[in-house]
């Protein structure tokens, strides 16, 4: 049986952490910023821990 591969662009946009949660960017920084406020901009900065539902999908894509 040959090895599974991981997916390597899933590999790209997330992130395991030492205790094993899945950590991505936060969504919705990209594009429309002007009519976002400064503060709400600032909010989405940073990393946050994907929804336990979609945790086991992308640990599947990961090989894990």
């Amino acid at each position: 049986m040959p090895k599974m591969k991981s997916h390597t662009g899933m590999g790209k946009r997330v992130k395991v952490t030492g205790k094993g949660k899945i950590v991505a960017e936060q969504a919705g920084k990209r594009h429309l910023l002007e009519g976002k406020s400064s503060r709400r901009t600032r909010r989405l900065t940073g990393t946050v821990e994907v929804s336990k539902a979609d945790a086991p999908r992308i640990k599947k894509l990961l090989g894990r």
